[in-house]
């Protein structure tokens, strides 16, 4: 990731799995960010232990509370990160919270695909909208540069569940509510790209690969129909996903706004 120099990142569902694994990341860099603003639900909680560790060693890291579906929360969020920022832009965006729920086509209901949609799209939605003024900052104070994540960026955070083209994507995971959310967060990310590309912003969106998290676990025992003690496990460790995600963070430029790419850089088909 040598190409990525960021003065300031907001990294949501920070708490755990991949999200920490990336604030772990940008910490642990030679020339790491000013400002590493880490998003959780809880951050006195037990769930944020971890992440309350990382604070007490690291000055720049800012634990910020956020409700992704609670719009005050995310307006409370942004003031706070402004109020840190003094003056300057906030540079990257990685909307990575996201739920998942164990539940087959026959049985899904629409209260779960309503709660799956709203985290994992309405939310990423919301908080571009909320941080557009600080991303807006943060992109004219490289003028005349072209797009890059160095500069202004929204990264969404995607999955392979949510190709429709991919045909073996059902063997993976059938999880309706969460491969529906996916999708629509594609979506969301193509139209945010055509947007807020006059802006300066960079979008794209990143499948991290089958990861060794919980929602990995999830979306493997399901697809496999196996119980979650029994299912194969993820092949990919966070830690190698997330270094493999901040090198094609550092290589994006302008032909890949609005594209979808796998933790590889390779594209990953709609």
């Amino acid at each position: 990731m040598a190409g990525l120099r960021v003065w300031s990142v907001l990294v949501t569902g920070a708490n755990r799995g991949i999200g920490l694994g990336l604030v772990r990341q940008f910490l642990g860099t030679p020339s790491p960010p000013a400002w590493v603003f880490a998003a959780c639900r809880d951050p006195k909680g037990q769930r944020a232990q971890e992440l309350q560790n990382l604070a007490s060693k690291h000055p720049n890291l800012v634990i910020i509370p956020l409700e992704v579906t609670d719009p005050a929360s995310i307006k409370a969020a942004a003031a706070r990160v402004e109020e840190h920022l003094v003056g300057s832009g906030l540079n990257l965006l990685i909307n990575n919270a996201g739920i998942t729920k164990l539940n087959s086509l026959d049985a899904e209901t629409l209260e779960n695909m309503t709660r799956i949609y709203t985290t994992n799209t309405v939310g990423p939605l919301l908080l571009g909208q909320a941080f557009l003024p600080l991303l807006k900052k943060a992109a004219q104070g490289s003028p005349g540069s072209a797009l890059s994540c160095s500069k202004a960026a929204i990264i969404n955070m995607s999955s392979y569940g949510g190709s429709i083209t991919s045909p073996s994507g059902w063997d993976l995971m059938q999880i309706v509510s969460y491969r529906c959310s996916k999708a629509a967060l594609n979506m969301l990310t193509k139209c945010q790209s055509l947007g807020y590309r006059e802006h300066g912003i960079l979008c794209a969106a990143l499948h991290p690969g089958w990861v060794q998290t919980d929602m990995g676990a999830l979306s493997q025992a399901l697809g496999t129909g196996c119980l979650l003690s029994s299912a194969p496990q993820p092949a990919v460790t966070v830690d190698a996903s997330v270094r493999g995600m901040l090198k094609v963070l550092s290589s994006l430029a302008e032909k890949d706004t609005g594209t979808f790419l796998d933790w590889q850089g390779k594209v990953v088909p709609w």
